[in-house]
């Protein structure tokens, strides 16, 4: 029997996922996920092939995924905020025959089916007989990566590297032994997501919170409170945002317990929460890990001397080695190799990269693998690992796993680009941003032609804030591109040649310009400009949102930021709604 049947069996009543759109208990969602299952086994689907998940976070989601593992199959999340094309490539390179989706906005490769999750799981039948066909060593998800050439990667994890990674955080006492009430936050292309939502199985109730809420320090807490959220996960660039809101004391004298991952933690983020969890307001986690060992291979409590990532979490083989693939003496830094049953079966449809990457265990004698994963870290004398940094060129951005290499191959291949490289610059003010330097050929695009082909092509989070063109890329000695040569774009960024033409007029562009330029890191700020074209994304529209509420004592919500994203049009909904509220009062 799996483990969410027999949280069924233990609590039919207990609300198994509270959003928004409404609440489910374990019975209803039992029922809905096993009606799903059913109509899978009927459009063909068979133990071992692999499911297409396009559904946005809340009741349904959690419903499909659930019973694609229920009729044995393998899901591949397709986040519906893709651009068509890479879904389109997702969904043939896994050679999904079913996708579950609402039926709305994508058109899917011919031969592929298209079931609507929620009609189907809405239906009648009072008793469906489907029982779960999944075995320990079958594949429960692949979650597609960047890549390096060009192109992503995706990874077929299993149902016992899940369940073993269940069991890990519940013997290191990170997950509860009671029941918890857990805050899903991550997007379902992220892999920290499987360690959110698999927690149902364990009789959990997850709280949906979507992309409005996370993104909204009021809203958030609000989640928080109303739901009496005990458990939430969120990456350190999310937490920059959050901080405030998530430091509050919560009622009934509850912990919030933080599960932090995706990106290193700062020393100052560790002395924050280290802090917090000493005077008792939070509870905070270091999570590490990479996709291909099943999310969480080491964790630590944030407290004390930090940062580090921990201690191994039980059943993973951690090896700091060197380039003879020798253990490196404690305190020595070396290349970091994972080996366990939560190492995934590598990366679909790639044998030379998978034999690349996942490689035989030196130290096992029963031809176990070990996973390379290029992250350069040190073993300290109580065991815990600190991470050092990438021994490559991947880069983690607001939580996301980026190889620069398939974004320099985009580049590329737009129409008049000669050459390109891609680096990850810091600022004070906007934080990190991927920007992108291109050499054009004889007659090369306008920058805005080339972020809307970028854009087109790419997830959000992997669109260079900047687009710098040059007449040659800068070389070292050895003929490389000299990375160090490449200075951050200037401050005044793009329209600033139109600023006297496009100048900010009235109260509300004025502004808007001054927050978009304190946010941003420019000088001035055009009103023709366009706030993800200078550079912006969800968490900056967060310190614009909060500036605006200081300055005018206006609420508003994020995603007004992405409904008017040039200034003078935010500047127009701004003075709007300004005006109503004076009129209210």
């Amino acid at each position: 029997m799996s483990r969410f049947q027999q949280a069924v069996l233990a609590h039919p009543g207990r609300l198994a996922v509270k959003s928004e759109r409404g609440s489910v208990t374990f019975a209803e969602v039992d029922r809905r996920s096993a009606l799903l299952a059913g109509a899978l086994a009927s459009s063909g689907v068979q133990q071992g092939e692999r499911v297409g998940v396009c559904l946005p976070r809340g009741v349904d989601l959690v419903v499909a995924l659930l019973a694609v593992w229920r009729v044995g199959a393998a899901y591949v999340p397709l986040d519906p905020t893709y651009p068509q094309e890479r879904l389109e490539y997702m969904a043939r390179d896994s050679g999904i025959k079913v996708v579950l989706d609402e039926g709305t906005g994508h058109a899917w490769p011919t031969g592929i089916e298209r079931v609507l999750a929620e009609d189907v799981s809405n239906g009648v039948d009072d008793d469906p007989q489907v029982e779960p066909l999944f075995c320990s060593d079958s594949a429960a998800y692949v979650i597609y990566t960047s890549g390096s050439t060009g192109v992503p990667k995706g990874v077929e994890a299993t149902h016992g590297g899940v369940a073993s990674l269940l069991t890990a955080l519940e013997t290191a006492g990170m997950y509860a032994p009671q029941p918890r009430i857990v805050g899903w936050n991550a997007s379902v292309s992220f892999d920290a997501s499987v360690q959110q939502w698999a927690r149902v199985c364990r009789g959990d109730t997850l709280v949906i919170i979507d992309e409005q809420q996370r993104t909204d320090p009021a809203q958030l807490r609000a989640v928080i409170d109303e739901h009496e959220v005990d458990d939430l996960d969120l990456t350190p660039s999310h937490w920059e945002i959050l901080r405030d809101c998530l430091l509050a004391p919560v009622a009934n004298g509850r912990k919030l317990r933080l599960f932090v991952g995706g990106e290193a933690v700062s020393e100052r983020m560790w002395q924050e929460l280290a802090s917090a969890g000493a005077g008792g307001r939070i509870e905070a986690l270091n999570l590490y890990g990479p996709t291909e060992c099943t999310v969480d291979a080491a964790a630590a409590w944030i407290e004390g001397e930090g940062p580090h990532i921990g201690p191994p979490l039980q059943g993973v083989r951690a090896y700091v080695l060197d380039d003879a693939l020798q253990v490196v003496p404690t305190g020595t830094p070396g290349e970091l190799y994972l080996a366990g049953p939560r190492v995934t079966r590598g990366y679909v449809n790639r044998p030379g990269l998978t034999a690349q990457r996942f490689v035989a265990d030196p130290f096992a004698r029963n031809g176990d693998r070990m996973y390379r994963t290029g992250d350069r870290v040190r073993r300290r004398l109580d065991g815990a690992l600190e991470f050092l940094g990438r021994l490559d060129r991947q880069v983690k951005i607001r939580g996301f796993r980026v190889e620069l290499g398939e974004i320099e191959a985009m580049v590329r291949s737009a129409p008049g680009v000669a050459q390109a490289v891609v680096v990850l610059h810091s600022s004070p003010t906007a934080g990190e941003q991927l920007l992108a330097y291109y050499v054009p050929a004889e007659t090369g695009p306008a920058d805005e032609g080339l972020r809307q082909y970028v854009g087109d092509r790419l997830p959000a989070y992997m669109v260079p804030a900047a687009f710098v063109s040059l007449e040659a890329l800068p070389l070292t000695i050895n003929g490389k591109v000299d990375i160090a040569a490449l200075s951050a774009p200037d401050a005044a960024g793009p329209g600033e040649e139109e600023a006297a033409e496009t100048s900010p007029e009235g109260q509300f562009e004025t502004l808007i310009a001054q927050v978009w330029a304190e946010v941003l890191g420019k000088d001035r700020v055009s009103a023709d400009a366009d706030f993800f074209a200078l550079g912006g994304h969800s968490l900056i529209a967060l310190r614009v949102v909060a500036r605006l509420k200081k300055q005018l004592g206006l609420i508003m919500p994020t995603k007004d930021v992405y409904q008017y994203p040039r200034l003078r049009d935010l500047a127009a909904h701004v003075e709007s709604l300004h005006a109503s509220v004076a009129a209210g009062s």
